[in-house]
Order: structure tokens, then sequence, then C-alpha cells
């Protein structure tokens, strides 16, 4: 079986030991491919991929620049990718920005090998696989977001493209781009949004924003 018939996994991981742990499991395993293991999300961006993966995991908590920051990053360096992050922990702010940036599910380290391949397969049907525990912190999150009243009718048209346009992973810059505005203009338009939508970051503007069907 050629590496056309597997699913391609890329991994992204500083811990040697288990990022060999994951590169074996992978290229032991019948219908999946290892297509690349790199240690830092630097070295993930710059050095020439040998193959496009389908699926990056992706370590949370990394050297230099932390996976939860880079997965708009990652994705753009590879099109058509589905990232999945890997964690050790359970941290609210670090979940919501992965997904907020296209991350398509949060697995924990400790997911036994058989249930860990899974996701991964889930991951290129579509699937949004998260272990159980952060499956259930991520609806108390959802739950504990309280909505202004009317607020269909606070935002204006350019502040709710902006934020359509950050939940795709858009960064100021791109955003400003798409939209053929100035960056002040974004900065300003992100000011308007958090406090209509009472805020003080961008991933939990971006949540209100889907929870309350807005974008």
């Amino acid at each position: 079986m050629t590496t056309t018939d597997r699913v391609k996994v890329a991994l992204v991981e500083d811990d040697r030991r288990m990022r060999e742990a994951f590169r074996v499991l992978i290229d032991g395993s019948p219908g999946f491919a290892c297509v690349a293991a790199y240690g830092s999300l630097e070295e993930a961006l710059h050095v020439p991929a040998r193959e496009a993966p389908d699926v990056v995991l992706l370590d949370i908590k990394l050297p230099g620049m932390w996976g939860s920051e880079g997965v708009d990053l990652v994705l753009k360096r590879f099109p058509g990718s589905t990232v999945l992050m890997l964690t050790a922990f359970e941290d609210e702010t670090r979940i919501i920005e992965s997904l907020c940036k296209g991350a398509s599910g949060y697995i924990l380290k400790d997911t036994p090998p058989a249930r860990l391949l899974e996701y991964i397969r889930e991951a290129t049907s579509g699937g949004a696989p998260m272990s159980p525990e952060i499956a259930r912190k991520v609806v108390t999150l959802f739950s504990t977001f309280a909505l202004p009243q009317r607020l269909d009718c606070q935002m204006k048209p350019q502040e709710t493209r902006l934020l359509a346009l950050l939940a795709d992973g858009y960064g100021y810059q791109g955003a400003a781009e798409e939209m053929g505005v100035s960056i002040n203009t974004v900065r300003s338009h992100v000011r308007s949004i958090y406090e209509k939508l009472q805020v003080h970051s961008q991933s939990e503007a971006v949540t209100k924003a889907l929870r309350a069907g807005l974008i």
C-alpha cells in the first residue's frame, strides 16, 4: 500500500519521545502514514514538506510559537489539510483560540492509540473529533456566554463581515485586505465589536457571534 492509499499525517510535537511514539503508531497502523514530524511550529512552517498531509496533529504548547497561536498559519502552509490539536491539559482560553483559528478537533495526548486513529480517520471525513473531556469543556464554555439583547440589530454589516473573517482564521491585516479597508479601520471595528458584545478578546467575540447566529 502506497502513501497515496493512506491517511497522510504530519506531526508537530516538541517532545522527541512522544513524537517518535506517535510516528511509530501512525506508520505501523494499516491505512495511515506519517509523512512528516516537526519539533516546532516554526520548523513546520518553513521546512519543505515531502507530501501534503491530510491531517496535522498539532501540539498546543510548543517552544516559540504555541500551536494554538499558529493554527491559521498551518492551514495556510498546508491548504486542504485538517488540524487536530494535541494537548495534555484542558485550558479554556487555548481551546477557544485553537477552534476559532480553524482547528477541527481537540484531542488529549493520553487518548488510547486505537481511539486516536479513529479520531484522525473521522477528521478526514469532515468530522470534528474531540476527547470527551474537551467536548464537555466546550459545551460548558458556550453555556456561560451571556448574549446582549437585540444583538443582531446592534451590529453593522462591516462588523459582522469582520467577525466572519476572524472566525475563518484571518488576522487583522488579512481581514483588512479582504474588506478593502485599512488595518486601523479594522481595529476600530474590533473595538466597537468588543463593546457591543461585552467581551475582551477575539476568541470571546467569535464564540458569542457564533452562538448568536450572527456568522
